[in-house]
C-alpha cells in the first residue's frame, strides 16, 4: 500500500501539466492579426463606464535571468524620454475607447517603471491627468525594482498621488540572487517598506518566487520568514515558469539547478501556512492579503476580477492598456500592442492601427471565461449564476468537461454536487489544472509547450 506521501506525490505529478496562469480567456496566446476597429467596436457595443488604465514601462537597467516581461535592458535613461512622447501620441490615437470614461485604477508595470527619474515620472503623470478624466477615488499603484528606489524616490511618487507600491524580493538568499543576476540588500527592502508605510502608501506589496534556481525548502524558508518580518499589506507568491524557448535569458539557468514539482509544491504549501498563521487571507491561485486590505474585503464580497496584472477589485471597467506589448480588455474583445518597440513607434508615426493581435469574444469564450474566472477567483463556481446569465443548462453544455473532472472528485482535488463545483483550500495549487478542463482551446493547441507546469 502507498503511503500519504506517496500518494501527494503521484498526485503532484499527474496534474503537474503545462497549463495557463488564465489572466483572460482565451489566453493572450491565442489572440491573432486583428483588422482595425476591434476595440472600438467592443467600446461601443458593451464596453463598460469606467476604465483601469495600465502603461507598460519596459525599460531596465540589468537582465533577470528569470523574467518572462517585455522588457528592454539599457542605462540610457534618455530612451524613457523619446518613450513617453510616444506614449501621449497613443493617448491621442486611443482616445475613441475612453472619452467621457473616469479611470478608476492606474497601474504601472514592466519592465520596470522604476527606471523612469522622478521628473519623468511629473511629466507622465501630467499627460494622464491631460488626457484622461481621474475619478476622485482613483487607486494608483507602480511596480518598483528596489534596487533603484530611495525614501525620496518614493516620496515624490506618493506626491504624484501613487498610494500602492509593489517591490519584487524574489528571494533573499544570495547564491539564488546570483544564479538569476538578481543580487540585492534585504534590509535595503525592509527599510523601503517601512519608509512608504511612513510616508502615506495604504498598501505595500512583496512579490517572492518559489521554484528558482538553486531553492531549497530551507532556503525559501527564509524568505517567507524574512518576508512576514516586513509585514506588507500584500504578498504575491508566484510559480517560477521555466520556458526557455520563449525567453532567451532563461537558457543560461541549467535545468538541474531546478526544483522539482514536488519540491516546489512543498514549498507552496509551506508559504501558505506560514502566512496563513501570521494571519494573512489568501486570494485565488498567488496572492494574500491582510484582512482590512482591499483585495481580501473583495474576496469576502464576491467582486474579486483577474486580469492581465493578476487579481484587483475593479471587476466592472475596462482595461486599457499603454505602450509596447500591452493588452487592452474592451467589453468582449481583447486587443495587445506591438510586442517590438521599433513596430510600436512605427505605427504611432505612420496612424497604422495600433492592435496588432487580438480576440473578440464568441459566446463560448464568454461563457468559459466567467467560468474560469470564477474558479480563479473565488475558488468555487455556482453553476446556477452561469445558467441563469447565459440561459443554457450548465450540465448539459459542459458534459464533458465535467466527466473529465471525475478524476478530480476520486484523487480529493475537488467537490462536486448538483450546483456547485467547490475547490478546498488545500486544493488551491491545482486550480490551473482545474481550469484546463473548460479550456476548449488547450487539448487542440499545438503551443501547449509555450505554457508553463501548472505546479
Amino acid at each position: 500500500m502507498n503511503s500519504p506521501i506517496d500518494r501527494a506525490t503521484s498526485t503532484i505529478t499527474k496534474y503537474a501539466q503545462q497549463a495557463p496562469r488564465y489572466t483572460s480567456y482565451p489566453t493572450a496566446l491565442k489572440f491573432e492579426s486583428v483588422n482595425d476597429g476591434l476595440l472600438e467596436s467592443a467600446s461601443e457595443n458593451c464596453g463598460a463606464d469606467t476604465i483601469s488604465l495600465y502603461i507598460h514601462i519596459p525599460f531596465c537597467e540589468q537582465l533577470c535571468y528569470y523574467c518572462g516581461c517585455n522588457k528592454i535592458v539599457t542605462r540610457h535613461n534618455e530612451k524613457a524620454d523619446h518613450y513617453l512622447s510616444y506614449i501621449e501620441k497613443e493617448m491621442v490615437a486611443k482616445k475613441s475607447l475612453y472619452k467621457d470614461k473616469k479611470v478608476v485604477a492606474l497601474h504601472l508595470g514592466g519592465g520596470s517603471p522604476s527606471f523612469l527619474s522622478a521628473i519623468q515620472h511629473t511629466y507622465l503623470m501630467y499627460l494622464i491627468k491631460k488626457h484622461f478624466l481621474i475619478s476622485s477615488e482613483a487607486e494608483f499603484s507602480i511596480e518598483l525594482d528596489p534596487r533603484n528606489v530611495t525614501c525620496e524616490y518614493l516620496e515624490d511618487l506618493n506626491e504624484l498621488g501613487y498610494t500602492r507600491v509593489s517591490f519584487g524580493v524574489q528571494d533573499i538568499n544570495v547564491d539564488v540572487q546570483q544564479s538569476i543576476n538578481r543580487v540585492q540588500s534585504t534590509a535595503h527592502i525592509a527599510s523601503l517598506v517601512f519608509d512608504a508605510k511612513n510616508i502615506g502608501y495604504t498598501s505595500v506589496n512583496l512579490d517572492i518566487i518559489y521554484g528558482l534556481p538553486k531553492q531549497t525548502m530551507e532556503k525559501f524558508r527564509t524568505t517567507v520568514v524574512a518576508v512576514k518580518a516586513m509585514s506588507p499589506d500584500r504578498i504575491s507568491l508566484f510559480s517560477y515558469a521555466h520556458l526557455p524557448d520563449r525567453f532567451a535569458a532563461q537558457r543560461k539557468i541549467p535545468l538541474d539547478t531546478l526544483p522539482t514539482p514536488d519540491e516546489k509544491a512543498a514549498m507552496h504549501q509551506m508559504a501558505v501556512e506560514s502566512f496563513s498563521k501570521t494571519g494573512f487571507e489568501m486570494i485565488g491561485l498567488d496572492h494574500f492579503a491582510k484582512p482590512s486590505d482591499t483585495l481580501a474585503m473583495a474576496k469576502h464580497n464576491h467582486v474579486l476580477h483577474r486580469n492581465f496584472q493578476g487579481y484587483t477589485t475593479h471587476k466592472n471597467s475596462d482595461l486599457l492598456g499603454l505602450g509596447v506589448s500591452a493588452i487592452s480588455t474592451i467589453g468582449n474583445a481583447y486587443g495587445q500592442n506591438p510586442k517590438q518597440l521599433k513596430d510600436y513607434y512605427n505605427r504611432l508615426d505612420n496612424d497604422i492601427p495600433l492592435t496588432a493581435n487580438g480576440i473578440a469574444l464568441s459566446l463560448d469564450d464568454r461563457i468559459r471565461r466567467d467560468v474560469i474566472m470564477s474558479l480563479m477567483c473565488n475558488l468555487y463556481l455556482d453553476k446556477k449564476d452561469i445558467e441563469d446569465k447565459y440561459g443554457i443548462k450548465f450540465n448539459g453544455y459542459f458534459c464533458i468537461e465535467l466527466t473529465s473532472l471525475k478524476s478530480l472528485v476520486t484523487d480529493g482535488i475537488i467537490e462536486l454536487s448538483d450546483r456547485y463545483i467547490n475547490v478546498p483550500d488545500k486544493s488551491r495549487i491545482y486550480i490551473r489544472a482545474i481550469c484546463a478542463r473548460f479550456d476548449a482551446y488547450l487539448n487542440k493547441d499545438h503551443h501547449i509547450s509555450r505554457y508553463s507546469a501548472a505546479i
